[in-house]
Order: structure tokens, then sequence, then C-alpha cells
């Protein structure tokens, strides 16, 4: 029920989500645990980020100085709606001296740090000073791409319609980046290639469960796990969040411990592993099938098919990813759905261990 809420944000377009403080601190802070200059003397471009609302914003500014950021770049995209006569401004816009232009012209917001605006080491997000673009903000306009260009590492929660199309745009301009994803964007083609070919890989901190996310007051709460907090801001639970990076973090580097076969069929936690007897293999591929990521056997040289969450597990080091099975195209291979006995079984990401 709670995923419901994202598909129609993906119908509607409607990617308005606010991420929580807490979870975007939490991963940040392990790439500095395993890299303490990770951001030392980095442009940050924030390209998905109101800066009047956005905690990506607010983090970064008042870590400005203890990071060693030389820049913080924040931006925002202004729908067409915002021309609507229903479309009600904040009272920074309304007290804008452009706000008679900004009626008829929708027009996104930047702000841009480049020093400790008090001095104190801290900046407040009562200091946070911003100013309008020239266009709407739209990632993909010249504007915002210059910007992107002109940018170290980007940090932000895309729009969840145009996850692949964002991805792509920052691989073209050859940055860093840590973004919010959903964990189906590893069954697009070009996205499971780029984990496929250690390009980006699963982010620290995100793994199972729900997220909270901060929706706009006129986001509709109809689904389960909906609701207003104590603050009175309103909020959906969404399913399936991970991060997705290409910069290096510690945990990506931790071989997975496991049992060989024989064990496994003996020992393993999962009662239907036990009542096996052996691996199953598919009908239509010569792997076996690991339903669950710690049931991978130690000692099986050849292809085995493993939940898409395994990637959340994936140590480079230890396996070599070698295909999907899914009914997406991969590389011009299309594998199929992995079949088992003629029955369809969920889809799978095939490795096998590297020599």
């Amino acid at each position: 029920m709670a995923n419901s809420n994202l598909s129609a944000a993906k119908r509607a377009k409607n990617d308005e989500f606010y991420t929580q403080w807490h979870d975007i601190e939490v991963e940040m802070m392990t790439y500095l645990d395993y890299d303490a200059d990770v951001f030392r003397d980095k442009t940050v471009l924030l390209p998905c980020d109101d800066p009047e609302w956005s905690n990506f914003t607010k983090f970064f500014a008042q870590n400005f100085d203890r990071f060693g950021l030389r820049k913080l770049i924040s931006t925002s995209y202004a729908p067409a709606s915002k021309r609507l006569a229903n479309y009600v401004p904040s009272l920074f816009e309304q007290n804008s001296a452009q706000y008679d232009e900004l009626k008829s012209q929708a027009r996104g917001k930047i702000f841009v740090l480049d020093r400790d605006i008090t001095g104190d080491g801290r900046i407040d997000i009562d200091d946070l000073q911003w100013h309008y673009l020239d266009g709407d903000g739209d990632f993909r306009s010249d504007e915002v791409t210059r910007l992107r260009d002109e940018a170290d590492i980007i940090v932000t929660n895309p729009p969840f319609s145009l996850f692949r199309e964002f991805v792509k745009w920052i691989v073209d301009g050859r940055n860093q980046f840590i973004v919010i994803g959903n964990v189906n964007a590893v069954s697009y083609t070009d996205i499971f290639n780029m984990l496929k070919n250690n390009q980006i890989w699963m982010g620290c901190t995100i793994h199972s469960g729900d997220r909270k996310f901060g929706v706009p007051d006129d986001y509709p709460l109809e689904a389960a796990g909906c609701g207003i907090d104590e603050n009175g801001l309103r909020y959906i639970m969404v399913k399936g969040v991970r991060w997705f990076t290409n910069i290096d973090h510690g945990r990506r580097h931790q071989p997975l411990t496991l049992m060989t076969m024989s064990d496994n069929l003996r020992y393993s936690r999962h009662k239907d592993i036990r009542a096996m007897g052996e691996y199953q293999r598919y009908d239509n591929y010569d792997a076996i099938e690991v339903p669950y990521t710690d049931a991978i056997p130690s000692d099986y040289d050849g292809a085995m098919g493993v939940p898409i969450t395994f990637l959340d597990k994936h140590c480079p080091e230890q396996f070599e990813i070698i295909g999907a099975m899914t009914t997406t195209k991969v590389e011009g291979n299309n594998f199929g759905y992995p079949y088992i006995n003629g029955v369809k079984k969920y889809a799978r990401v095939l490795i096998r261990h590297k020599k």
C-alpha cells in the first residue's frame, strides 16, 4: 500500500519528496568515516533542492566549514503550475521585487555558499539567502547543466519519474554523486550495466524497510503509512528506497561470510533451504537458484541467481556480476525471467565467485 504513493508520483510527475535530515546525515557520515577529505575543497551541487525547504541544503550549509567545502550550490525546479491562480507563494516570493514577473513566469531558485557567512563555523538556516534563476531550474536546462559542469559532487533526491535520465545527466558530466532512488531502478538496462561494470554501486545505510519523505501541503495522503507529524508536516512512507553512488565507502569492500553448499543445506536458518536436498537449477539458464543472499554457497564455481537485494551487500573483490534474469534486455542478451520446473520465479541477478 505504501508504494502506491510512489507509483502515483510517477504517473502524475509529482516528485516533491523531501528527504529526512537523519537519512541524509547517517549516509554522508559513512563516506567521511572512510575518507575524511571526501568533500574537502569540493563544489557540491544540490540540483533538485529548494533552498527554502531542502534538508540537503540545510545539512551541507551547516557543515560547510566542518567538511571543508569550497562551494555549495542548491537549485530548485519551478513547475509551470506556479503560473496558476491557486498557487500560494512563500512570503519571500511575495516580498520579492520580481513578484509581478514571477506570477507569469516560473522561475527556479538558487542558493550559493562559498564562505561561512556568520563567522561562527555554522550556517544558520535563517541566514540562507537565495535568489532566482533565469529559467525554471529543470536539471536538464543549459543553466543548471553549467552548474553541473562546475561541480565536483552531486547530492540529491532526484525526481522519481526521471531517475534514469537524471543519472545519465550526471554520468555525462563525469561527476561523483550520492543520490536517492528506488531499488527497482536496478532493472533499467543502463543502470544495471553501470552496476555490473562497477561504475556505480549501492550506498551504505538504507537496505530495507520504509523511509519517510516530506510532501507538499497539497499532496494527497491516501495510502497506508501517510500522515502528519508532530510539527504539522505531511509525509508519506515509501518502500524500496536506496542510495546510489560512485563514491567509495568501506561497506562495499566487506566480503560476505558464507557456508559451503552442503552446510547451507543442513544448517541454513531458512527452512526451505534445509528442506531442498539440493540447489535447484533454472530451466532456461545454466545457473542455480539462490533465494537468499546469506544462502550463497562458498564452494560453487558456476553461475548463481540471487535476489536483486544482493546488490546491497555486493563486494566487487568477492563476486563478479554476470547479468540479470528479467524481462529487460541487458547488453543485448535477454536471459528472460528465471523458470524452475516451468514455474516463473522472481527477477534475479546472476553472479559467480571471483577466482
